[in-house]
């Protein structure tokens, strides 16, 4: 058993399990921190950004003017932006049979696997994970084709010049795999591949192994998977949380007697506290607002948007921002608010409930009837006619390189009244201010991550007791900043399996055992001897017969011809050119120059003979 390591980011997994002849990809994430490197795409034209001056090597040598940009002393390729694939040269991706999907986040590089490798297999995911992934697939696709741009950067990626250039750019790994986004048809294409799946349900792959999805209690379909076979059992934990939020619950007991658990996408902010950010958040959001500023809030589609939406409903009037307009612009923000409410069986219990009230299963709904929540595709048409100020608006991309949030921030930066929020754990946000600095507008940072942190994913592994762990090596160290922190990493006895990006690792455990079928006729045949009470063994002479991974005791005779005589039978066995002569007074077995058939046919009848 064989696991394939393809990306390098521990919360964006894409591995390759080989397990009993079936090669199966768990996850396909993209890693999207690639594109901190590029300019934003602005939806209107920014003076401030076409004047930035091109960048030239302090001795001269390297003039590279056209593709790259220096702002407030940092380099940034101005092309459209590009996404760190995962590795394709490990090993050959059209014999990947299924891909299991955890979660939405971790299904972004699909169309890069299923469109341009020969993938021929099925893709399995929850329906919420399918749709609200095809609806941020969608918004990506929209940020991208609504600003074009016809120049693409590529000389500053030849191995020479990438050295000469200031960091970041000069210490990005494997730029030449870096890809331009895909098209709304490969988007298309790549989730007709999909096969729907539902929590605990067994799903064979060829009679080899059944995998099986289980609740991770993260996003809404969020999934771990089971995969296992009569005598293996594999485990796939990725982006999990025990936290009370709007998911079904984390199903853990299933994960018990797991030979390998594999272990991914744990919290990016381990010291943290959810609870404690949403509260940062909701105090440094009235303060802007009273002061008469503005909040901006980068975020995702979908996920953590629904906590914010629901926690500031509880708070508007107790901090009286009653008439304070709340604004969420994104292609897809009206699909988004509307699927979270009607996936209502993918809920925690407590929002499951309300459906049947007849409720909303998120108070966003009511938001939205009393006009405090106004959602828009963009920032053009009719919101640019009732957009009001002060207000808070929710929008994309958290990287701060596309979508509307790039218009927002060259509007609102320049003031030291507004503020930006970061909630996503994704980016980091010094990173995604860079080239927008100097920068006037406030800063705070608030990253909600509610998946399992360090403290948590111990007391786990110690319940379920898995034989073997396999993690990404950052978990297996505490992080760079904070070297003396022994409780922000995995301690385990035995001691985690790390892997990094481009590793191979052979799994800790040999297959020992293999069920195999008898065949009734050949079970009949049978003559058990007891050799203890209740134990008893029959010796078995037959031919394994395998076909889609069962395998089949048969004698391994066939072809069997038999004649009715005078006296008894003739059984006339064809392919072996053999009689055996079946009379009241005698059995005769006439086979010409092979012993060895001969023998196990005598034995053959002689057994049937004592069973009779």
């Amino acid at each position: 058993m064989k696991l394939y390591c393809l990306s390098g980011h521990p919360t964006l997994p894409c591995n390759v399990l080989k397990f009993k002849s079936t090669t199966i990809m768990l996850d396909c994430g993209l890693d999207t921190t690639s594109v901190l490197n590029f300019l934003p795409l602005p939806l209107v034209h920014s003076p401030r950004l076409s004047k930035l001056p091109g960048w030239i090597s302090k001795d001269g040598t390297i003039n590279l003017e056209k593709e790259l940009k220096d702002c407030a002393g940092r380099v940034f390729v101005d092309s459209q932006p590009e996404f760190c694939l995962p590795e394709r040269e490990l090993l050959d991706l059209s014999t990947i049979d299924v891909i299991l999907i955890s979660n939405y986040h971790c299904m972004m590089a699909l169309p890069y696997i299923t469109e341009h490798t020969g993938f021929t297999g099925t893709v399995y995911a929850t329906e919420p994970t399918l749709q609200i992934g095809r609806l941020l697939m969608e918004e990506v696709v929209n940020f991208m084709e609504r600003v074009p741009k016809a120049q693409s950067a590529t000389c500053w990626k030849n191995k020479e010049i990438q050295r000469m250039l200031p960091g970041p750019l000069k210490d990005a790994v494997d730029v030449w795999t870096w890809k331009r986004c895909y098209s709304m048809q490969e988007v298309n294409s790549a989730l007709s591949k999909v096969q729907l799946v539902g929590y605990s349900q067994k799903v064979e792959l060829f009679g080899a192994v059944q995998v099986s999805p289980l609740s991770s209690g993260y996003s809404l379909g969020s999934s771990n998977w089971i995969i296992q076979s009569h005598h293996e059992k594999v485990s796939y934990v990725s982006g999990s949380s025990l936290l009370t939020t709007h998911p079904q619950p984390m199903d853990q007991s299933s994960l018990k007697n797991s030979d390998v658990l594999i272990l991914t996408g744990l919290t990016q902010m381990p010291t943290a506290n959810p609870d404690g950010m949403l509260g940062e958040f909701c105090s440094n959001l009235a303060m802007t607002i009273r002061a008469g500023g503005n909040v901006l809030v980068p975020c995702y589609s979908s996920g953590v948007i629904y906590d914010l939406l629901e926690c500031l409903y509880q708070f508007i009037e107790s901090a009286s921002l009653g008439t304070t307009p709340f604004y969420f612009i994104s292609p897809v923000a009206n699909s988004s608010l509307e699927f979270s409410q009607i996936f209502a069986e993918w809920l925690c219990h407590n929002k499951q409930t309300k459906v049947y009230l007849p409720e909303p299963p998120f108070p966003h709904a009511e938001l939205i009837q009393t006009n405090k929540l106004k959602h828009y595709p963009s920032i053009h048409g009719d919101f640019s006619s009732e957009f009001r100020q002060p207000c808070v608006v929710f929008t994309g991309h958290p990287s701060l390189r596309f979508g509307d949030v790039v218009h927002f921030m060259e509007l609102w930066g320049k003031s030291s009244l507004n503020t930006i929020i970061f909630t996503e754990p994704d980016f980091s946000y010094l990173d995604a201010l860079a080239p927008y600095q100097p920068l006037a507008m406030k800063c705070v940072y608030c990253p909600i991550d509610t998946r399992l942190n360090f403290h948590q994913v111990s007391k786990l592994l110690k319940e379920v007791q898995p034989l073997h762990v396999v993690c990404p090596e950052q978990y297996t160290q505490p992080p760079l900043t904070q070297s003396h922190r022994s409780d922000l990493m995995l301690e385990l006895q035995p001691p985690p399996m790390p892997y990094r990006r481009c590793s191979v690792l052979n799994l800790p455990f040999r297959r020992r055992y293999e069920r195999v079928y008898i065949l009734p006729e050949l079970a009949n045949s049978l003559v058990p001897s007891e050799i203890k009470p209740g134990v008893s063994v029959a010796t078995v002479s037959a031919v394994v017969h395998s076909k889609d991974n069962k395998h089949t005791l048969q004698h391994g005779i066939t072809e069997v011809k038999v004649e009715e005589t005078a006296d008894g039978h003739i059984l006339h066995l064809q392919a072996e050119d053999t009689l055996i002569q079946l009379e009241e007074d005698g059995t005769h077995i006439v086979c010409d120059n092979n012993e060895p058939l001969r023998t196990t046919l005598r034995d053959l009848v002689l057994r049937f003979l004592q069973k009779l």
